[in-house]
């Protein structure tokens, strides 16, 4: 099902309708700052595989998700001082951080170098739909079968409206990925892949 929801003032009707897809282990639609996200409760093994699978990656493919806040983040990785600073000065904002996973972080979205990407997006559907839920959820952009993003929630209905159960119609988005920032070096931040978001932040407070 496709429920409009204004991307500055999200209708609460259509996030409960997420919620209780995302309750029931099912696979949702919704936009971010950069693309529309494919996500799902992070605790449940099987919409996972599900996304997985729909994104063609195998098993041990690095998976980001979405966190409410920075105090959210802390429950999933371990962040030093100096990384916390820099976290506080880019987020909620368009950038993925590459951290060092806890016991908290399932073990299928864990990396095999035991990390674990994550998102603070700066966009009012996520927000509530994260402050809602009260929980992470996954976060993978939703691509066609060729892997090329798809921007239009229409577009998203007519390729993937049987698997996916909800999708948060917020208008057509011209995507952007965000900014991959692996923060497990020991020196300083190294940047993956640079997209959405002022990179100057990640260096210079």
């Amino acid at each position: 099902m496709i429920y409009e929801t204004h991307p500055d003032n999200p209708n609460p009707r259509a996030i409960q309708k997420a919620i209780a897809a995302l309750e029931r282990g099912e696979l949702i639609a919704y936009a971010t700052d950069t693309v529309y996200g494919l996500g799902c409760d992070i605790h449940s093994k099987s919409a996972v595989e599900r996304a997985l699978a729909l994104k063609g990656y195998s098993k041990y493919h690095a998976l980001s998700f979405l966190c409410a806040d920075l105090s959210d983040i802390s429950n999933f990785a371990r962040v030093e001082t100096p990384v916390y600073k820099m976290l506080k000065r880019c987020l909620p904002g368009p950038y993925t951080f590459i951290l060092p996973a806890t016991r908290e972080v399932p073990k299928m979205l864990i990396s095999k170098q035991k990390t674990v990407g994550l998102r603070v997006p700066d966009h009012p559907v996520c927000r509530d739909l994260l402050k809602a839920f009260g929980r992470p959820i996954l976060s993978t952009s939703v691509t066609d079968r060729d892997g090329h993003v798809i921007g239009d929630p229409s577009e998203i209905q007519e390729i993937w409206g049987e698997q996916v159960a909800v999708i948060l119609d917020s208008g057509i988005i011209e995507s952007k990925s965000s900014t991959v920032v692996d923060c497990t070096a020991e020196d300083e931040p190294v940047i993956l892949r640079e997209g959405k978001g002022d990179i100057t932040l990640i260096y210079y407070g």
